[in-house]
């Protein structure tokens, strides 16, 4: 019922942004285009804010499914660029707004974890030191969110399967290229 109740309040609250910018929304709204009180949306959150991050947590991590193998990361960042692009009034106000912190988050986030189960598997039998694999997953999910993030503020043109051709073609090998050379410096 918990749970049902929190899809509702995120769907009146994505409903409302559809009319009006994020920091412009208020409990009240939500509570009554929703049909509940005041007190049933502070059950389940503390604010505007907590729902949001709520959403990106829930609904938004299920964008990967799965896709975290050197194989399927293509379509693990599809299925993200996907889903935002799908939820564009939602990711837009939120990276409009005064806390679009809960975005970045969540793509770091997801990013990160797309990336270090690759990396993991493209390491199996290497000798890179742990901290040196979250180094290259750092490095690739700045690029990744940075491309991700300018995507968004341009207002999502480009099909999300153009720009992960594109990100395959220059990532093809360098993942497991800077795995070779941290794994060479090691033994040196």
């Amino acid at each position: 019922m918990a749970q049902t109740t929190k899809k509702a309040l995120a769907a009146s609250f994505k409903k409302l942004l559809a009319e009006k910018p994020l920091d412009k929304i208020t409990v009240t709204d939500i509570v009554e285009d929703c049909e509940v009180n005041r007190q049933t949306f502070y059950y389940h959150f503390k604010d505007i804010y907590d729902l949001v991050e709520w959403i990106y947590t829930t609904e938004a991590g299920r964008a990967l499914d799965g896709k975290k193998t050197y194989d399927t990361w293509q379509q693990g960042f599809l299925h993200i660029f996907e889903y935002v692009q799908k939820n564009k009034n939602f990711i837009s106000s939120t990276y409009r707004s005064i806390n679009r912190d809960f975005l970045e988050r969540y793509l770091y986030t997801e990013t990160y974890n797309l990336l270090i189960g690759v990396i993991n598997e493209i390491a199996q039998g290497m000798p890179v030191r742990e901290d040196d694999k979250a180094f290259i997953a750092h490095f690739y999910k700045y690029a990744f969110v940075g491309l991700m993030l300018e995507w968004i503020r341009t207002g999502m043109k480009e099909e999300p399967a153009y720009i992960i051709g594109q990100l395959d073609i220059m990532m093809r090998g360098d993942i497991a290229e800077a795995l070779e050379k941290f794994s060479a410096n090691r033994r040196a």
